[in-house]
């Protein structure tokens, strides 16, 4: 049994994942009973025995690998369908987003407004990245909260936190992860915000291009604004009566 499932889609991250599961277990010792499930996107670096060395000294390890990659938003729906725990977090493989953060984006499901909120979204301050990914990350963060208006400034932050059930009811679409504040306030969730710190990659190298990420978002924007309009507006409220009185 665990209350919270970390869930990190990677592929290709040997010279990463190491690093990355000693933090998270170093930082998660007081958020409660806990699971690290890594996605493994078919990655052919050395990852895969990496990881099977780290389950047999990490109890709370699991790991789903992936017969041919699907990406980013697949390895975190596959992710969230295996997991155990109530609340999901997830985390860039890479190493840039810090496992420190953990506690920090789960924190606001206890808070006064917790039952509200649908997803808690990181945002990164400082990044480390080159000029020409920080530039194309903020007119694509600019020109989707125009059309969008999702009232978050980096839905790019790999940081994000939600309750495993409303996730999976979301509609399911390739790269996804990238919309989640729209789509859950699609449905009438809540959007919590949290700053998060961002380092350097610590080896290996990206597997986008600015190019790559322009091309797939302009055809992605339009199909969540598509989404969106077309949203059901209907709550349903089953009625109750007392049967004793008749």
């Amino acid at each position: 049994m665990c209350d919270t499932s970390i869930i990190i889609p990677c592929r290709n991250e040997a010279e990463n994942i190491g690093a990355l599961l000693d933090e998270i277990a170093g930082a998660c010792t007081e958020i409660g009973p806990y699971e690290i499930i890594v996605i493994d996107d078919a990655s052919d670096d050395g990852m895969a025995d990496i990881l099977s060395a780290r389950m047999r000294a990490m109890p709370q390890l699991r790991v789903i690998r992936h017969d041919v990659s699907g990406g980013q938003s697949a390895g975190v729906h596959s992710g969230v369908r295996a997991a155990r725990g109530t609340i999901c977090c997830t985390l860039d493989g890479d190493g840039q987003n810090p496992g420190t953060e953990i506690p920090n984006m789960i924190a606001p499901f206890s808070g006064p407004n917790g039952a509200r909120i649908g997803v808690v979204a990181g945002q990164r301050v400082g990044r480390q990245d080159t000029f020409s990914k920080r530039y194309a990350s903020k007119f694509a963060n600019a020109l989707r909260a125009k059309i969008l208006k999702d009232g978050t400034r980096d839905t790019g932050c790999g940081l994000k936190a939600f309750r495993r059930d409303d996730f999976l009811a979301l509609p399911y679409f390739d790269h996804m992860h990238r919309y989640l504040p729209a789509l859950f306030a699609r449905d009438g969730w809540e959007v919590a915000h949290v700053d998060v710190s961002h380092r350097a990659r610590g080896g290996g190298r990206s597997h986008y291009s600015n190019l790559q990420r322009g091309l797939v978002g302009i055809v992605d924007l339009m199909g969540v604004a598509w989404l969106l309009k077309r949203r059901k507006k209907s709550r349903p409220t089953e009625v109750v009566v007392d049967r004793a009185e008749g």
